[in-house]
């Protein structure tokens, strides 16, 4: 295993990361960006994870104890402003190799800042709007070392925190400079805490020192720092408070050892010949080994199961749950549900159903069916007009339909708004939060006024000749041989229509089989109808041969009519409650169920799955890396 391997699934981690989060914007979670574990992830980890490794060096502490005089010693010159008054550094300040960006992508290292190169050790005092780092390249600097000066650890300024712990997530390695005065800070000992619980390898360096007198002291204060922050240092440094050594570059560290004596902190001076030179510190450090030490930190604190990635899952799990209660009560409930809705218009789904019929037809089965319909047309329209005249106009079947339709509307709408709020009631705090707002926030009347406005212009006649074109063209598709034998019996009443005309005309019914029901009114007309496609096809039968013959094939007309004219009343019903579901959903609901059950199915999705195997993957590598080293 390499850190390449690592790299490759920290990369498809982070990108599975974002597509979960995506899809987990209705849990309203917080936001990833933000999270120690992910801005872990994101600034160091997917950026650093590569074969060829390098240190990121960053000087870090609290407000004017030196940071920048001990950073501009490290770089070999004046790098960033320093001063016996407090210098205010605002912004980091990083120093890197010659080749450093022929090798690495700086832009991804420092992915959190705006990158400008530096012109003068000024720039990073100055005020500027979002994190800007200032970078130049030093051919004193080791070929795999970035050094950086950063902000106050400890500023009034809450911008300052946020650059200081950007750079703490990128940093390998801390040099913690300390004083008598900010070793015990709640600000500092906060900021080292995290360090160490990302596993950092920190050099301390007690600056402004009061030599030899402070001998006796810095060990007191290690063990206090030490203690409260969980920190053990790599090495330690003391320096003394000698102000023009500082400005001239050439402040003495002087190395100490350090350790605790039956819980007594004993420190000692490291003789001349084994001290390492302060500048060289970093020069002897393993940067393989600090390197897989700094990433597993955070690779620790990615896998974390109580605070990590794994956590996440969890809380996206557990968020899951409670849509699903609620997405159980919405389905219980069935809010959008319309029950008894309306049959269409039996007048025109007869008329619908002749008419598809009699575009079927062809040769003279068309011309004899379309003569006689024309004759039976005729003998009907004196009939009509002596009804009209006793009993008056007859009510227009579409409108009447469209009466009986909003009746169903508004008792639906009723109907529901009862529902959501029992559901509000129940006490699931999920589902009320989002119902009381739905209830208050659209009013009753608002909605019906949206619905009667779209209702009052809807075309049902056309809707309706689309629904029987569909099913009949469907059945034509799926039952071909059927089909084929009410061709048969239509050309056959075709012959047969002469000797019936007058029967037919007076009844109403101008039909053999494909008139499907002429000018019916009832159902009760219907079944009339299909006894007529009984006589005529079994008239056409006899002829073919004999008394079964007709039998067989009169039920088999009349089943097949009473069947399709069901489905086609089953097909508009559907459609239309269909309609009001929909509109329910868009201006009432607003998709609350479907979103509900989307949220519910999230520990089912391919983004959740993929995030679980990627971190049992990357646990299961780190641990070969770790025996490996």
């Amino acid at each position: 295993m390499t850190l390449a391997a690592c790299g490759r699934l920290v990369r498809e981690l982070h990108g599975t990361l974002s597509r979960l989060e995506a899809a987990a914007r209705p849990l309203n979670l917080s936001p990833l960006a933000g999270r120690e574990w992910h801005e872990l992830l994101d600034r160091k980890l997917l950026p650093q994870l590569a074969d060829d490794p390098y240190l990121v060096v960053a000087v870090v502490g609290g407000t004017n104890i030196g940071k920048s005089v001990v950073f501009n010693h490290l770089a070999g010159f004046r790098a960033s402003a320093s001063s016996p008054l407090a210098s205010g550094t605002k912004h980091p300040v990083c120093v890197l190799p010659a080749d450093f960006s022929q090798r690495h992508n700086l832009e991804e290292v420092f992915g959190s800042f705006q990158l400008v190169e530096w012109q003068n050790s000024e720039q990073a005092l100055e005020d500027r709007a979002g994190d800007t780092l200032f970078w130049r390249t030093s051919e004193r600097s080791p070929r795999n070392l970035l050094l950086l000066d950063t902000p106050d650890i400890d500023s009034d300024a809450p911008v300052n925190w946020q650059r200081a712990d950007a750079v703490r997530q990128v940093a390998d390695v801390l040099i913690a400079v300390l004083t008598q005065q900010k070793y015990n800070d709640a600000a500092v000992k906060q900021f080292f805490r995290k360090a160490a619980a990302e596993d950092k390898l920190v050099v301390i360096v007690f600056n402004q020192c009061e030599l030899p007198d402070d001998e006796a002291y810095w060990p007191l204060w290690l063990k206090t720092f030490a203690g409260e922050t969980g920190l053990s240092p790599h090495a330690v440094y003391v320096t003394p408070g000698d102000r023009k050594s500082a400005e001239s570059l050439t402040l003495p560290f002087h190395e100490r050892t350090w350790s605790l004596v039956d819980e007594k902190p004993i420190g000692e001076v490291v003789t001349a010949q084994h001290q390492t030179p302060f500048r060289e510190v970093l020069s002897t450090l393993r940067f393989g080994e600090i390197r897989l030490q700094t990433l597993r930190g955070s690779l620790d604190c990615l896998l974390n199961p109580g605070s990590g990635a794994p956590a996440y899952l969890e809380e996206i799990a557990a968020h899951s749950q409670a849509f699903r209660s609620a997405a159980d009560l919405l389905t219980a409930h069935r809010l959008a549900e319309v029950e008894n809705w309306p049959t269409a218009p039996t007048p025109l789904l007869i008329g619908e159903i002749r008419r598809w019929w009699g575009e079927q037809r062809t040769g003279w089965s068309a011309k004899v069916h379309g003569f006689y319909d024309t004759v039976g047309g005729a003998l009907l329209t004196p009939l009509a007009s002596a009804r009209n005249w006793w009993q008056g106009p007859p009510v227009d079947p579409v409108e009447e339909y469209r009466r009986r339709e909003w009746d169903a509307v508004v008792r639906a709408v009723e109907k529901i708004y009862e529902k959501l709020t029992w559901l509000s009631e129940l006490g699931n705090a999920l589902l009320k939060s989002r119902l009381d707002g739905l209830l208050t926030g659209v009013s009753r009347s608002e909605l019906l006024l949206s619905l009667e406005q779209e209702h009052r212009t809807h075309a049902f006649d056309a809707e309706l000749k689309q629904i029987v074109g569909q099913e009949l063209m469907a059945f034509r598709e799926e039952n071909p041989q059927s089909y084929q034998l009410f061709k048969r019996m239509d050309a056959a009443a075709a012959a047969a229509r002469p000797g019936l005309t007058i029967v037919l005309a007076l009844t109403g019914v101008g039909l053999p089989f494909g008139e499907a029901a002429t000018h019916l009114a009832s159902a009760a007309a219907v079944q009339a109808a299909l006894h007529v496609v009984g006589d005529v096809a079994g008239g056409a039968a006899v002829a073919a041969g004999g008394e079964l013959a007709v039998s067989q094939t009169a039920s088999t007309a009349t089943g097949y009519l009473q069947a399709w004219f069901h489905r086609l009343q089953d097909a508009f019903a559907r459609k239309r409650a269909g309609w009001l579901a929909t509109r329910l959903e868009e201006r009432l609901l607003g998709g609350l169920s479907t979103e509900f059950h989307q949220a519910a199915g999230l520990p089912q999705a391919d983004e959740y799955r993929e995030a679980a195997r990627l971190l049992r993957e990357l646990r299961q590598t780190m641990q070969s890396l770790l025996r490996a080293s």
